[in-house]
């Protein structure tokens, strides 16, 4: 399947988070966002994204679904998301995994060949993650009206019943980030953590700071690191933070887009090594002075 494809997302945020004592597990925030709208983040190329459980505000427009009854279980919950899906092919996520991306369900569509009904994540150890997933729609569909028909409902059965009647492709992830998720206060701290330790922490900045500002834009770090540094060694330590901001609002009034952002970088990158330039020649035409 093309990572272009038309699909649907469903994402189980119910639950009664009882290892957490009852927190509001989605809630919770992990790099300053909350880990239901780190999902939705990664889903944001789907054409329609289905929340399972209780409303709440959300950065993106979302349908919300309720499973029957509320606290059903994961497969209540993926009864009543799948109910909601327009699109053949669907992605599933439970809201309790704060490091899934765009990448990882790119990886998970595009492992999704003709011959497979789904394709799950499977974690270091091999075990699969059903709510780490990508679904032909119609075959989630069959098989929990099969179950419902045959145990009078979906609340409260385990999960694979569903996935061991469906020809299934994996995908592995060696290091345990995608599949890891949060059941407990040690695994929220541990998640906290992991932001810092595994090399993405500016990505992840940028990343909750574009969503708090409402924008969505490509970033070029390199450039604007750069931009930020000429600034600061030709001119002055404070000019790198102010530097950065004109550039932005002069992007903003030029339209904004990344080729604005970078046409004003390049502007306030040309002006910073014009000011090097010159403090240079006034150095060395100050020491010819002295030489006299």
């Amino acid at each position: 399947m093309t990572q272009h494809a038309t699909y649907d997302a469903v994402i189980l945020a119910g639950g009664a988070a009882k290892r957490l004592g009852g927190a509001d597990k989605p809630g919770l925030a992990v790099a300053g966002r909350a880990m239901v709208e780190r999902v939705l983040e990664a889903c944001a190329g789907a054409g329609r994204t289905v929340v399972v459980g209780p409303r709440r505000g959300t950065g993106q427009a979302v349908v919300w679904a309720r499973e029957e009854p509320p606290g059903g279980g994961p497969l209540a919950a993926l009864s009543a998301g799948v109910r909601e899906v327009t699109a053949e092919t669907v992605v599933v996520f439970a809201a309790d995994l704060p490091f899934v991306t765009r990448e990882v369900v790119r990886g998970l569509l595009a492992e999704l060949d003709p011959a497979a009904e789904g394709v799950v994540l499977t974690d270091p150890g091999g075990r699969d993650q059903p709510l780490a997933a990508a679904y032909r729609t119609e075959a989630l569909r069959r098989e929990l009206a099969l179950i419902a028909a045959e145990h009078g409902g979906v609340a409260g059965l385990p999960l694979r019943l569903l996935t061991a009647e469906l020809v299934l492709r994996r995908l592995p992830d060696p290091t345990g980030t995608a599949s890891f998720d949060c059941d407990t206060w040690e695994d929220l701290s541990t998640a906290r953590a992991r932001i810092r330790e595994h090399g993405h922490v500016l990505d992840e900045w940028i990343a909750a700071a574009k969503a708090d500002l409402g924008i969505d834009l490509d970033v070029d770090v390199a450039v604007l690191l750069d931009l930020a540094r000429d600034a600061a060694h030709g001119v002055a330590r404070p000019a790198a933070p102010l530097t950065t901001f004109l550039v932005g609002y002069a992007a903003a009034q030029a339209g904004g887009g990344p080729e604005a952002v970078a046409e004003a970088a390049r502007k306030a990158t040309a002006l910073a090594e014009r000011w090097v330039a010159e403090a240079g020649g006034t150095a060395e035409a100050e020491k010819g002075e002295e030489g006299k």
